[in-house]
């Protein structure tokens, strides 16, 4: 790990006269402010250099700096240090024993991820790490929110992988597919992993990505990147992974579950949401639970047995609802139990339709993966749902298209095509 200063941090009781000195005696910039949510605070960036200074204000009586101007007042609060990736940087200060006061990163100024290092490990001095996530800096995928009536809906991100391109379209020749896909040397395409936050009468999570789990050699099969994950994500969405407090499994593939749980360092397998239940339909926990030959590959015990050893799992019959507003739909086709997420409020509706249509390329009727046990399920599912869907202006959200996180499905004569109202571009 390798830091870099990124400001002194100075908390302040009266504003007007910090500034005073620093900005009218010291000229130095002052920035606009910038509200921070998740700390209660309102920060004052002035430039210095290479660094800055950041004079930080509280906005609520109960904020950590208020604490501490009242027991201590004013004066020096903390030194950021600038690392390149701070969930890694995170692990590896847990490896080495050290006590942090944030175990995973939440949104900061600057469009930043941060998180502080306790004092009793650093000699007394308050330590902040910094991480930017501009887009610039190669984040690639982002969050994107909605409100949807009452629901707010936001795209998470647990990075990218890859799958053969043969197998993402079954029988749809290479030079037809490879238009919408194109194909590495290997003849894998790139995939998103956009697990779905839903906030209305509690914070749910639809599906969690691959997670942090694989071996190194399957990290390469499927060319997994997470250097922007689910954890930056969540982050950045305001929220932490105690927030949640419902997971909802569309399936059990480990693109889609994997983030379920989480390996410690002592080496156990635990949930990775501790104060959430996890929601997955009976039918495909057996499924899951009792793979074959045919699907051994995609369901990884791993992933989904310890839930139910850690007392979390609540198993579903048929099209339930999950909670006001959120009700599964069965489509089979993929998997035997196979379902899609309809998302409805405000006389709108969304619809997560997972690996029905895992990209924007797969809304063609006969567009079906090579993956997919039950084909004709898929497609008898897929004629009725994409006439409902333009007919009905479902959005839909699309779990694992690289660009496109949601759109609208449209036919101009005879053909279909997806509106994007969600996009990275």
């Amino acid at each position: 790990m390798k830091a870099t200063i990124d400001h002194v941090g100075i908390a302040v009781g009266d504003l007007e006269a910090s500034l005073a000195f620093f900005r009218d005696v010291l000229g130095l910039e002052l920035e606009a402010p910038e509200e921070v949510p998740s700390q209660r605070v309102r920060a004052h960036f002035l430039q210095a250099g290479e660094a800055a200074l950041e004079l930080v204000e509280p906005t609520a009586g109960d904020s950590p700096i208020a604490k501490f101007v009242d027991r201590r007042g004013p004066g020096l609060h903390h030194v950021a240090l600038r690392v390149d990736d701070i969930v890694a940087a995170l692990a590896e200060l847990k490896a080495r024993g050290v006590r942090l006061i944030d175990e995973a990163p939440r949104p900061g100024a600057h469009n930043s991820l941060v998180a502080f290092i306790h004092p009793s490990s650093t000699h007394g001095v308050l330590v902040e790490l910094k991480q930017g996530r501009q887009r610039d800096e190669g984040w690639g995928m982002r969050n994107h929110s909605i409100q949807l009536g009452g629901l707010a809906l936001t795209t998470l991100t647990d990075g990218y992988f890859r799958l053969d391109g043969g197998a993402m379209f079954g029988v749809v020749p290479k030079p037809l597919w490879e238009k919408r896909a194109p194909a590495d040397e290997r003849n894998r395409i790139t995939l998103g992993m956009r697990p779905l936050l839903v906030m209305g009468p509690r914070l749910m999570l639809i599906d969690a990505g691959a997670g942090g789990k694989m071996d190194a050699k399957s990290v390469d099969i499927y060319a997994l990147d997470r250097t922007r994950n689910l954890t930056h994500s969540l982050a950045e969405s305001g929220h932490a992974v105690e927030d949640i407090e419902i997971v909802l499994a569309s399936h059990l593939h480990f693109d889609h579950v994997g983030g379920f749980t989480t390996r410690d360092p002592s080496g156990e397998v635990r949930p990775t949401f501790p104060n959430a239940r996890y929601v997955v339909r009976t039918e495909e926990w057996e499924d899951a639970t009792h793979p074959h030959e045919r699907n051994r590959a995609s369901y990884l015990q791993d992933d989904f047995v310890p839930l139910q050893a850690a007392g979390v799992l609540d198993l579903v019959d048929g099209d339930a609802e999950i909670m006001p507003g959120v009700r599964v739909r069965w489509t089979g086709g993929h998997a035997r139990s196979h379902q899609v997420v309809m998302i409805e409020s405000g006389g709108r509706t969304a619809v997560f339709v997972a690996d029905m249509m895992p990209t924007t390329a797969h809304i063609d009727e006969p567009w079906i993966m090579g993956y997919d046990l039950y084909p004709m399920e898929t497609l008898a599912f897929k004629r009725g749902f994409v006439r409902e869907a333009i007919d009905n202006e479902y959005l839909i959200f699309f779990e694992h298209d690289p660009k496109i996180a949601a759109g609208y499905i449209r036919e101009k004569g005879r053909r279909k095509y997806v509106e994007p109202v969600l996009s990275d571009s």
